[in-house]
């Protein structure tokens, strides 16, 4: 559809509702939460694909889920309104106010690998205002979130039971891969499973999804997690462990990705199909971004799509 035409049909209130079944995953949630019958929520999303000219949702029996088409307009979608919301904030605020607080959840693995680039470019446009970030387990920063610690959390997507009433926006997928030092010497060839556990091995603490995947690679292979290894949470240990010695680390692509492109770390060649994470924005469903929340959401984005 002409960019112009698009514009002159497309109305908030079909971008609002689409967000809110977005986020809640469900015709007849969206529809209370919007204060609206449920055949009107599906009528405005009608009109809405009808205007895009593709399918966003795929409505079932158990919900609905956003199709390829659908994740993509979400992004954009999510933008314009939390544009709104921030205008309204901007001229609703005390021009004395104090400079706003944001509360940042990330797993250990990736606050490294997302948040330095997306920090700085939200730093560029609202400078005076405070970032708390916190790190844990995924488990520890979904509880932060539901207590309303938190704003919002760098995540992955976990149990369903433990996802009600939140939202998970993937924002990429990554391997597991195996890093060592430049010159190792199992670096610039094939290797297997049993010659990597021939060397000290540091892994992720139990009960992550890292640590799951690498026993998965281990099991998968009839082989046990070799006795003498490192579990640490801790990505600046991993590192040095991994730059310092003949150890190799176990971890995510995004935590080494810098250190991969600069030449400090090195990664073994060894197939992990099957071993990637979905890596995503976790919020309270109900609950619609501040303006700096809104900000540091889209400069995530970006930073995903950059790393893709």
């Amino acid at each position: 559809m002409e960019k112009d035409l698009f514009k002159s049909r497309v109305r908030l209130r079909h971008l609002d509702c689409f967000v809110c079944v977005a986020e809640t995953g469900h015709l007849g949630k969206a529809a209370a939460r919007l204060r609206l019958t449920q055949p009107a929520v599906s009528k405005t999303l009608n009109e809405l694909e009808e205007i895009v000219g593709q399918q966003l949702l795929a409505r079932g029996r158990a919900g609905s889920s956003l199709t390829p088409e659908g994740k993509r307009f979400l992004a954009h979608a999510s933008a314009v309104m939390a544009a709104l919301h921030a205008a309204q904030a901007s001229v609703a605020a005390a021009p004395d106010a104090p400079p706003a607080v944001l509360r940042v959840g990330a797993l250990p693995t990736v606050a490294p690998a997302m948040l330095p680039a997306a920090l700085q470019v939200f730093r560029e446009r609202y400078p005076r205002t405070r970032v708390e970030v916190r790190t844990g387990t995924n488990g520890a920063l979904i509880a932060m979130l539901r207590a309303g610690e938190i704003d919002l959390a760098v995540a992955r997507m976990a149990e369903p039971e433990s996802m009600l009433g939140l939202s998970f926006e993937l924002l990429h997928v990554e391997p597991v891969v195996l890093a060592v030092r430049p010159g190792h010497p199992l670096a610039g060839r094939p290797i297997s499973l049993d010659e990597a556990a021939a060397y000290p091995i540091v892994i992720s603490a139990s009960g992550t999804v890292p640590r799951h995947h690498t026993e998965s690679m281990f099991r998968s292979r009839g082989l046990a997690l070799p006795e003498g290894r490192v579990e640490t949470l801790s990505v600046s240990l991993s590192r040095q462990l991994a730059r310092h010695g003949d150890s190799i680390w176990f971890t995510p692509a995004g935590t080494v990705h810098d250190d991969v492109r600069d030449g400090v770390l090195a990664l073994l060649v060894l197939p992990t199909t099957g071993m990637e994470e979905p890596v995503g924005l976790l919020r309270q469903a109900e609950s619609t971004p501040g303006i700096a929340a809104a900000a540091l959401i889209n400069a995530l984005r970006d930073e995903a799509g950059r790393r893709r």
